[in-house]
């Protein structure tokens, strides 16, 4: 934000209130900038810029003074800072967070074979790290939400990300008799990326509305497929290059310190509201028992959120195991041979990674596009186009395990078209949660669904999957054929959960329009 020379109101009698109230937070935003607490004068700012409004033309905005001196380069950057600190920056940054959340969650997934090697473990033992981190993160969520709603947002999000990064960092050094620890600090970096998945979407709903929040939040939710696909290429290429699997958790951590420096310091906290012009109208809050009874009688929000179950169930498992299931198809073919001494080859992970950065990317775009077109045509537009997607990856996917024992490239063309149409949804789940939610209770919202989704599907599933696999593959445990056919089998549970998550869309659109009446005469 700069000072304006002029900044004028359009001359319709009907103008708004709030355009009003938006001036003059201009104009006194603007003086701030020009002159600093101490009394000091940045360069550059004029004394002759004028505010204007209906009513005709204010003083100037800014008057040279006698007493007035020029800033020192400290009092300049405090003031370049403040500039900085524009909606877009501060989404642009949160969103760069949320990439290194999910790259950091899903760097072990890259690195898998190796850890199983390296601790001796089997499928269900390896399944269990995502689920612990995923249990741990489910049970702090709601406790972040509710922090979330009544304390400074963003010191609570940098906490976090110090947190796992340290976390992280330390897990890379622990030695192959002590698994049991690094299933501990999985769990314990969870809990500190569940403040970020929690809080950071309620910042950017307080920052844009309509179009544009639509438009941001697609941005952030960007990030887990692009982050998830990072983590599976960075892992692989930082375990190459430094010959084990450790150097894969030490490259997030030095990012993490990074992003959230920056949301301590450049990242603005807004009130809670102000995007929707209720800022100033919210008088009481309510208490954390009335927030859950609210929640758990808007209808859209119950269905949205099952629906967010059923896509983290797949999700979940797929990050954990499908590099796995196609290593062990290519060795049917005959194509590869069992990995035995580390490091195992990282081709599968980085492929995959490549195609669930690019699919995410496709995912998103093609997802506020497509439900920005279909408004015009459809108020129920967000939930339809959520389910029609779900429906459509859950075709896809089937043919995966039906064409990966002849063709590894067959694979990758209903991986990526699966993919594409799962991640549809991520950023329209997000944006029906702000339309049918008020902005008091949004931190709540957004934890409690992400409690909900991983309680009910990532939590479990790696594991879950991972467990079936081991039953099927004990009286064949020599068999490659029978390591990739009960992989398979255990993977088809997933389809059957996406097309639950369709029929939930469905239902969410049914009852989308009310529960957003209701939240906005709230």
């Amino acid at each position: 934000m700069s000072c304006p020379e002029c900044y004028t109101f359009p001359s319709k009698p009907s103008c708004l209130r709030s355009e009003i109230v938006q001036s003059f937070a201009l104009d006194l935003s603007c003086q701030k900038m020009c002159v600093e607490s101490d009394g000091c004068e940045i360069e550059g700012c004029s004394s002759s810029d004028e505010v204007h409004t209906l009513s005709g033309s204010m003083s100037p905005a800014l008057k040279s003074s006698p007493d007035l001196h020029p800033c020192n380069p400290g009092q300049k950057f405090r003031a370049a800072l403040l500039r900085c600190r524009s909606p877009f920056v501060a989404a642009g940054i949160l969103s760069f967070g949320n990439v290194l959340n999910y790259m950091d969650r899903y760097t072990v997934a890259g690195v898998l074979l190796d850890i199983q090697k390296h601790f001796e473990v089997g499928d269900s033992g390896a399944g269990l790290l995502q689920t612990v981190f995923i249990c741990s993160f489910m049970v702090a969520a709601p406790i972040f939400g509710y922090l979330g709603d009544r304390f400074n947002r963003k010191i609570i999000l940098s906490c976090g990300i110090f947190f796992w990064s340290f976390v992280t960092l330390l897990s890379s050094f622990i030695t192959k008799d002590y698994y049991w620890l690094l299933v501990l600090s999985r769990c314990l970096v969870g809990i500190g990326e569940s403040s970020y998945s929690s809080i950071s979407p309620t910042i950017i709903g307080d920052l844009f509305t309509n179009n544009k929040r639509t438009m941001m939040l697609s941005v952030f939710y960007l990030a887990i497929p692009l982050g998830s696909g990072l983590g599976y290429i960075l892992g692989s290429i930082a375990k190459d290059a430094g010959g084990h699997w450790y150097w894969a958790l030490r490259v997030s951590p030095m990012l993490g310190l990074i992003a959230g420096t920056l949301i301590l310091i450049v990242v603005p906290e807004p009130k809670r509201g102000s995007a929707d012009h209720i800022a100033g109208r919210i008088k009481t809050r309510t208490s954390w028992l009335c927030d859950m009874k609210a929640l758990a009688k808007n209808r859209s929000y119950v269905f949205s959120s099952l629906a967010s179950a059923a896509v983290s169930f797949a999700t979940g498992a797929f990050g954990i195991w499908i590099p796995q299931y196609l290593v062990r198809a290519q060795v049917v073919q005959k194509t590869a041979v069992s990995c035995t001494y580390q490091p195992c080859s990282s081709k599968d992970s980085l492929i995959f990674g490549a195609i669930t950065c690019v699919t995410g990317l496709l995912g998103v775009v093609i997802g506020a596009v497509t439900t920005r077109l279909c408004r015009q045509k459809t108020e129920r537009a967000d939930p339809l186009v959520c389910a029609v997607s779900m429906l459509g990856s859950a075709i896809f996917i089937c043919l995966i395990f039906v064409v990966a024992k002849k063709s590894i490239v067959g694979a990758y063309i209903c991986i990526f078209i699966g993919e594409t149409l799962l991640f549809l949804n991520w950023a329209i789940t997000a944006d029906i949660l702000m339309f049918v939610v008020i902005p008091t209770r949004r931190a709540t919202a957004v934890a409690f669904q992400g409690f909900t989704s991983h309680l009910l599907g990532d939590a479990g599933s790696p594991y879950l999957i991972g467990l079936i696999s081991d039953a099927l593959q004990e009286s064949y445990a020599t068999s490659s054929l029978w390591q990739f056919l009960s992989l398979g089998y255990a993977l088809m549970l997933c389809p059957f959960v996406i097309v639950l998550g369709g029929m939930f869309f469905l239902a969410t659109a049914l009852f989308f329009l009310d529960d957003r009446d209701k939240a906005e005469k709230q």
